[in-house]
């Protein structure tokens, strides 16, 4: 291989791999006990399958795997891409469960995917079932999740759970939605405004995982992959120090979306009247008389702060896509969005026929409209 084609391939491989983000062990815990919180059974008797992972780096199925018994799983069904299908053969090395058994091959393992399942079946002399018990092999394809092959396995498994590539969410989603599974997933908090996920969260098929929501999410990343200066301090300060083995890196918009059941989505928000709003919220107070504006083109009222919403107003209200971190479905019916590319989907008449919330001609970015189920009688 020429140097040149070298450098072409390793440049490849990276931009592969900059969509690649290891999940830590501790988000995986807090996200699982929220479900466990709800329904301490959830998982018991279920199979579930982790695609897009990889035990050498990932944590979903070492931690599935750690509480495959306390948990009372029936199976665990984990699958991996070939390195050649995603450009990583440049960093790939054999991982740990494959180059001492007798089934490797160093040809197969760049050109296939993997399967690794473990199962009630496999517990030891001890009767224990953990990560040692792990059996794996080739699988035919390259183990995109999107092949029939995967396919066949979601169509096996109760439950998916994964950190998915976010530049393949919308795909990943209707996947799973197509294979009427319950799942639990990372993504970008962008995907909301996303046309295969918003009426998902508005048909209430589809809601904010119970963990990580409106804050910094750390993330290990493959090696090869540079990581900003500022991201890999934030991790730092976070307890994630970057080493030459292993580097860290935090992303801010990273959430769970889910339709496992938590009872932390059903928690209504503490607010206050609008007359209290205008006097004691500190972000509504500088706006002045620009409180709570009526669009140009709706019959709603702008609020620009979730904090921010009267318990007491009946009518529509515009607020910021991050209102999905606190929406309670008793609380709050969801009309629908004008943000992106599915500002026709607004679910309200416009009174000018123009997409987009306006506010004296001007664009207020991505507004998801609500209102109360029950709102408060105003006393003023």
């Amino acid at each position: 291989m020429t140097e040149v084609s070298r450098n072409s391939n390793l440049g490849a491989a990276r931009k592969a791999k900059q969509d690649e983000f290891y999940t830590q062990w501790a988000d995986i815990q807090r996200e699982i006990n929220a479900y466990l919180e709800y329904d301490p059974d959830v998982f018991r008797d279920k199979t579930i399958l982790l695609p897009c992972d990889d035990p050498e780096w990932s944590n979903f199925t070492k931690f599935f795997a750690l509480h495959f018994q306390e948990y009372g799983l029936k199976k665990i069904i984990s699958t991996s891409y070939a390195p050649n299908s995603n450009a990583g053969a440049a960093f790939y090395q054999p991982t740990i469960f494959e180059i001492d058994d007798p089934q490797y091959n160093e040809k197969k393992s760049y050109e296939r995917g993997r399967v690794f399942t473990l199962t009630r079946e496999d517990a030891d002399s001890q009767g224990r079932v953990d990560i040692d018990n792990l059996r794996w092999e080739y699988l035919k394809g390259d183990g995109d999740f999107r092949s029939e092959e995967v396919t066949q396995l979601r169509d096996q498994a109760d439950i998916v759970i994964t950190n998915p590539p976010f530049s393949l969410f919308r795909e990943y989603t209707r996947w799973l939605i197509s294979g009427n599974v319950e799942f639990s997933m990372i993504g970008s908090n962008n995907a909301i405004t996303y046309k295969e996920v918003f009426p998902l969260i508005k048909e209430n098929k589809m809601w904010k995982g119970g963990t990580a929501n409106s804050t910094d999410m750390v993330f290990s990343v493959p090696p090869g992959i540079e990581v900003k200066e500022s991201d890999r301090l934030k991790a730092e300060r976070l307890g994630y120090s970057s080493s030459d083995e292993v580097r860290f890196t935090r992303l801010g918009n990273a959430c769970w979306f889910t339709n496992i059941e938590h009872g932390r989505r059903h928690e209504p928000m503490q607010l206050m009247t609008m007359e209290d709003n205008k006097r004691f919220n500190r972000k509504i107070v500088r706006l002045g008389d620009l409180a709570y504006p009526t669009y140009d083109n709706y019959d709603a009222i702008e609020v620009g702060f979730t904090d921010a919403i009267p318990r007491d107003y009946s009518g529509v209200m515009g607020v910021p896509i991050t209102f999905t971190d606190k929406y309670s479905p008793e609380q709050f019916e969801i009309l629908g969005l004008a943000a992106g590319n599915i500002r026709g989907l607004a679910g309200i008449p416009t009174t000018t026929g123009k997409d987009g919330p306006y506010i004296e001609g001007k664009l207020k970015y991505g507004r998801i409209f609500i209102r109360h189920r029950k709102p408060e009688r105003s006393e003023h």
